[in-house]
């Protein structure tokens, strides 16, 4: 273990470069509240969403780079926002009326519209919570109405009325004129209405711990800022929550960047420390916008794993977060079998190397061997090829080219010849565009189905390549790459494919001969 520390103390794996940051905080004296706190944010106004995922297995994997470097215990909060107004009625839910009445009360006192859950808000929490647990992610879940009305946040509130002053002034010089007139760091839930209001406090009292305010019908309220009768606003909330809990490490999107110097300015001025921050790219949609969950472009996490498994989701995830990530279908393939050339390198690799891996990252260490004796990516196209309604189909080839392996021994080849399936149906089969070879193509593909029918070498990827390459010089493809290409547009109705010596061994020798000849008859056209 000493020396797979002394390697994470110089791992240039970001997850290590972050851990090396948090644990620098410390390098005087162990934290007084006995561990190191991170911590990822959810704003419940909507069902969790790829982003989500993302944060948090980001911060499990700096967790667990911080857990090899240093002894000092973590915990990992998850924080659900759910004391914000509804600010607008999300359009993929029922009951739209009913949501519309209930117009910027706190999501954890709007009724909800599934009627499964005490409130929107509970319901959306239960969601979160089934998500992550679905992952195995370790967390603790922390409720802000639950925090400001038990007294959780009390403290912290009272301190904000002492600091108003300088919080306000922090706050005023980030916004325009006219917001200025009307802003205050405290939004008051209205004792009648149960909404949030969003007006200008006429009084602030340090003593008593109370502010004064009116209404939209012009009556004036005097109301204590402990217990649950107020809330923060969002910018000076997330300082405040940093100074309440004594957050250690937080990571926010990009669009957040902005806004980190206010949120440390009021952590600071609440007395503690601000968290050390990371920032990640956003993510874009196959025309290079960013993802939105208004506009549902891109890519939602059930999407993600009705093709592909959850830990090739964890490796996009892993793969250069301050990089904007492309998140479209044709990723996922990418994702899947690099994912799993990694599982096969890891053994093999030092220390140094292992720490490098994104496996590494992804299980903690406890990295399992790959049994994905064929690519995703030749799944896909073996799918392809032979029309596969289900994976039973897909093991009849799979056995003949992997004769050891089986469903049971190889789950994680079982599990993604059932995502095969199912990519290449709803993804492959739609956009297949078959078309018919050109005199030099049809040449080389009748020579090549011909020597196929003859074969009686070893059926290994590597000798049927040199017999494809072969053929494509033989007849004259001076750029073997359009050979190539030539067989995935006209066998396969994509330009793109696999190693086509592989494909030919898993697909069989005999049966590619005869998807030639039915290719070269017009028959696929």
């Amino acid at each position: 273990m000493s020396a797979l520390r002394d390697a994470a103390m110089t791992s240039k794996a970001w997850p290590f470069e972050e851990a090396r940051r948090v644990l620098k905080r410390y390098e005087k004296k162990a934290p007084e509240k006995g561990y190191v706190l991170f911590e990822t944010g959810y704003g419940p106004s909507g069902l969790p969403h790829i982003g989500t995922f993302g944060e948090v297995a980001r911060t499990t994997m700096i967790r667990r780079a911080f857990e090899l470097i240093s002894d000092i215990p973590t915990r990992l909060i998850c924080f659900s926002d759910d004391m914000d107004g509804m600010r607008k009625v999300p359009e993929n839910v029922p009951n739209q009326a009913l949501l519309q009445e209930n117009l910027q009360r706190p999501l954890t006192s709007v009724p909800d519209p599934f009627e499964e859950f005490e409130s929107f808000g509970h319901h959306n929490n239960a969601m979160l919570r089934r998500f992550l647990d679905t992952f195995g992610f370790q967390y603790d879940f922390y409720s802000a109405t639950e925090f400001y009305k038990s007294g959780k946040f009390d403290e912290i509130l009272l301190r904000c009325v002492e600091k108003y002053d300088d919080l306000m002034a922090i706050m005023l010089k980030s916004l325009r004129d006219e917001r200025q007139q009307t802003y205050s760091i405290f939004l008051p839930i209205h004792p009648e209405t149960g909404r949030v209001l969003y007006v200008p406090v006429k009084s602030v009292d340090a003593t008593e711990g109370t502010i004064t305010f009116d209404d939209d019908d012009g009556r004036e309220w005097t109301l204590p800022v402990t217990g649950g009768n107020v809330k923060l606003q969002w910018k000076p909330d997330f300082g405040a929550r940093w100074a309440a809990l004594d957050v250690d490490f937080e990571m926010y999107g990009k669009d957040h960047s902005t806004n980190t110097p206010i949120y440390d300015d009021i952590c600071r001025t609440l007395g503690v420390r601000p968290p050390e921050h990371f920032t990640y790219e956003l993510f874009l949609d196959d025309q290079g916008q960013k993802i939105s969950k208004s506009k549902g472009n891109g890519l939602s996490i059930d999407e993600w794993l009705t093709y592909a498994s959850s830990e090739s989701l964890s490796y996009f995830m892993y793969q250069k977060p301050k990089t904007a990530k492309r998140l479209w279908w044709d990723v996922i393939p990418k994702a899947v079998d690099e994912y799993h050339q990694q599982l096969r390198a890891y053994p093999d690799q030092d220390d140094t190397q292992k720490l490098a891996n994104p496996v590494w990252h992804i299980h903690g260490g406890d990295v399992p061997e790959s049994k994905m004796v064929v690519p995703f990516s030749m799944l896909l196209n073996l799918a392809s090829a032979a029309g596969a309604e289900d994976k039973d189909s897909m093991w009849a080839f799979i056995r003949r080219y992997a004769p050891e392996a089986t469903p049971h021994d190889n789950r994680d080849l079982d599990q993604a010849a059932g995502f095969a399936v199912r990519y290449y149906q709803d993804f492959v089969k739609p956009s297949k565009q078959f078309r018919a070879p050109d005199a030099q193509e049809r040449a080389a593909m009748e020579d090549l189905a011909a020597r196929l029918e003859a074969y009686d070498g070893t059926v290994d990827d590597e000798s049927l390549q040199t017999l494809v390459f072969a053929v494509g010089k033989e007849h004259g493809f001076e750029n073997l790459r359009e050979w190539f290409k030539a067989l995935y547009e006209v066998l396969l109705g994509q330009s793109q494919g696999p190693r086509f010596g592989g494909f030919i061994a898993l697909y069989g020798v005999t049966e590619t001969a005869a998807l030639i000849r039915k290719a070269t008859a017009g028959e696929l056209v």
